[in-house]
């Protein structure tokens, strides 16, 4: 049986095909939509900038036109992956580096003194030079690790230097204490601050009875 189509006219076959079918708008349209929260043409400006080149200089390292670079910045055209991975390695990152939503990094972190947890230095051990409590716990991702330290006092030979990678900023709140870097002690009273390379061995050791605390940046 045969219905009435809505042009009046009985229906009919549709026209023959050309083997193409166009995608429809709506799925273009979710892809967009689906890629927004990622910004990856903000982040691959941001890249670009921070390492003071220019879309044709670019375009040269990653053997991709400043026109094709231009639009991908103004979000005009969505990357493939195989372009992205080579942008990516101009800039020596990894493809997760534009697929982080924006929308989930914690940009914002308050730590609450009442929510801090308290850690020794070493756990399983009597003989712990320092406690300390993370300040930048909720941060995601954290460029810097801070803490707050309270130091204890233990006989020097129980001190055991420790080495981690990056470099390390002490800014001491109260009391005396000797930084010992690399087997050379540097001593600080309240009001002190010693950055150094914290990949060199270090340790801490508080002098005289009073409490000793401290702010300790860490830069990985």
């Amino acid at each position: 049986m045969f219905g009435i189509g809505t042009n009046g006219r009985d229906n009919e076959a549709p026209p023959p095909s050309d083997g193409k079918q166009a995608e429809p708008a709506s799925a273009k349209e979710t892809v967009s939509n689906w890629l927004k929260p990622y910004a990856i043409g903000e982040k691959l400006k941001a890249l670009r900038l921070r390492k003071k080149l220019g879309l044709v200089e670019l375009g040269r390292h990653a053997g991709l036109s400043a026109a094709l670079l231009s639009k991908l910045e103004r979000g005009k055209l969505h990357p493939t992956l195989p372009t992205l991975a080579r942008i990516a390695t101009v800039f020596d990152v990894g493809l997760e580096h534009f697929f982080t939503d924006e929308r989930k990094r914690h940009v914002v972190a308050v730590a609450k003194k009442r929510d801090r947890q308290r850690f020794p230095e070493r756990p399983g051990t009597s003989d712990v030079s320092y406690f300390f409590e993370a300040l930048d716990y909720g941060a995601i991702p954290r460029k810097v690790n801070a803490y707050h330290a309270e130091f204890q006092k233990i006989a020097k030979e129980k001190l055991k230097p420790h080495t981690h990678a990056g470099a390390e900023l002490l800014y001491l709140f109260s009391g005396s204490l000797v930084v010992a870097i690399g087997g050379h002690g540097y001593e600080l009273e309240a009001g002190d601050s010693i950055y150094f390379d914290s990949s060199v061995p270090h340790t801490y050791c508080k002098l005289g009875d009073r409490p000793c605390t401290a702010l300790i940046t860490t830069i990985p």
